[in-house]
């Protein structure tokens, strides 16, 4: 996660005015703490108390960035689970002194029930932020979602590469369709949020895997793809107009407005990208 006073730019390396965190492996298996909870059985489980470490480390380097920037509008920077887990964090712990939430292939939406073979992966957290925190539920923070697409998935049962194949089952199982675009890991539809400003990047990988294994491509983080989302962080707000259309390299188009636009925001999946900025930078894939 990564949280900017907008003094200063993002870059790779902290900077001043800024407050980054990698959440490595390691990390992640305090979650299993979560097991102990019949509601990870039942599906219902709710974000407080699994992810109670997470939400402590972003608070204290919250309250640091504050005192460091002396006023100055807040960003928090997200990607992957980092987009919900700063959801919970701003519903929580509040939205005071944050300006912008952006997430880089957050999963937002949870996926649709009663579908066949779906699991939902947090077992019920994603149901409670689209219940408790729906769509771009501050009004005084302006929501950017960004959202990869990188391969196109198929069916298992269906022709095509092993990396759509492969794409296509994960997909299922976070939207309840493998035939969509994404950035391996998120589909598109899950990755957007409605009133949010929603963002397609073409070929845009979902991890720093893409770094080591070169057939996967540049992610969020590359200098070709930031390139194409910074401005949503550094630029003034009221120069960012929804409203205009993407061109996609197999022709089709992508609408970057103030609200869903392209899958049904109440769905599983949602239909929108973000980064929301602060929440959970990789520290490996």
């Amino acid at each position: 996660m990564m949280l900017s006073g907008r003094t200063s730019a993002l870059a790779a390396s902290q900077k001043p005015g800024e407050q980054t965190f990698l959440i490595g492996r390691p990390d992640w298996s305090r979650n299993a703490a979560a097991l102990a909870d019949m509601n990870w059985w039942k599906g219902t489980l709710k974000p407080r108390p699994a992810v109670d470490w997470y939400l402590q480390r972003v608070s204290a380097a919250m309250d640091e960035l504050k005192q460091e920037v002396d006023g100055a509008p807040i960003t928090m920077l997200c990607h992957s689970a980092g987009g919900w887990l700063g959801r919970v964090f701003m519903l929580e712990f509040g939205v005071t002194g944050i300006d912008r939430y952006i997430t880089l292939g957050s999963p937002h939406a949870p996926p649709p029930p009663g579908v066949e073979g779906v699991v939902d992966q947090t077992r019920g957290i994603l149901n409670w932020c689209q219940d408790a925190a729906p769509g771009a539920y501050h009004p005084e923070v302006k929501y950017v979602t960004i959202a990869g697409r990188k391969v196109k998935g198929v069916k298992l049962s269906q022709q095509g590469s092993w990396l759509a194949k492969f794409a296509g089952a994960g997909y299922q199982q976070v939207c309840g369709d493998a035939e969509v675009w994404g950035d391996f890991i998120v589909p598109v539809p899950s990755a957007h949020l409605e009133g949010a400003i929603n963002v397609d990047i073409d070929d845009c990988f979902h991890s720093p895997l893409g770094t080591k294994l070169k057939f996967f491509g540049p992610w969020y983080g590359s200098d070709e793809m930031v390139d194409q989302w910074m401005h949503y962080v550094t630029d003034d707000w009221d120069s960012l107009q929804p409203g205009w259309y993407e061109e996609h390299a197999d022709g089709s188009t992508t609408k970057s407005s103030s609200s869903s636009s392209s899958s049904s925001s109440s769905s599983s999946a949602g239909s929108s990208e973000a980064a929301p900025v602060g929440a959970g930078v990789p520290e490996q894939a």
